[in-house]
């Protein structure tokens, strides 16, 4: 069930050959893997290496099958979420395997990266139209500039819905600090944006 990603790109060519439709192997191929492998990380059957490695074997996958998508003019993107790590906190390993877990299920990540104020990241989100603001922060110190940049996006993009995780971050305190959501690792966070964006 891991995903092996050097030999996702042959896997890929395969299904293309035999002309399967791109938008179906990313939906009856990637996605019900990509459960699959959620269910056994959340079982502890599977651990953080496993996860990476299916989750980069599934993005090679969808970005062979996406380019094939836009030649045909055609779009399968589910809708589009901004992540960025919050300013003055230079860790993102966390968001990287989040924005890699939700472009493997179809949405389009913008990735601010790390250090990104909170104007940039408010920026963003308008300019790409997003549905979800996905927020992370590792250190306690920064977890400050979090609660700001909800208020900011609350205030002038009231559509947008805001999650955030990190290893300091609790659901009371996304709570406290009116995020619409929270996630301890990539696999919720994907659950998170689907029931969002897609209402299961």
């Amino acid at each position: 069930m891991q995903g092996d990603p050097d030999k996702a790109g042959d896997l890929g060519r395969a299904m293309d050959e035999a002309g399967t439709d791109p938008t179906e192997v990313i939906n009856m191929g990637v996605v019900p893997a990509l459960t699959e492998v959620g269910r056994l990380y959340d079982s502890g059957d599977y651990y953080l290496p496993q996860l990476l490695s299916s989750a980069f074997a599934a993005q090679k996958v969808c970005d062979a099958e996406l380019a094939r998508i836009a030649e045909s003019g055609a779009s399968a993107e589910k809708g589009t979420v901004v992540l960025a790590t919050v300013e003055g906190d230079l860790h993102d390993l966390g968001k990287n395997v989040v924005a890699t877990m939700l472009r493997s299920h179809g949405y389009k990540v913008v990735d601010l990266g790390k250090n990104v104020p909170c104007a940039e990241i408010e920026r963003a989100a308008r300019e790409h139209g997003a549905g979800i603001v996905g927020l992370s922060a590792l250190m306690t110190s920064t977890m400050p500039r979090m609660e700001e940049a909800i208020a900011v996006i609350k205030k002038t993009l009231p559509g947008v819905r805001v999650i955030v995780g990190g290893a300091s971050v609790s659901e009371d305190y996304s709570r406290s600090i009116g995020a619409d959501g929270y996630s301890t690792d990539a696999v919720g966070a994907v659950k998170l944006v689907s029931k969002m964006l897609e209402g299961h």
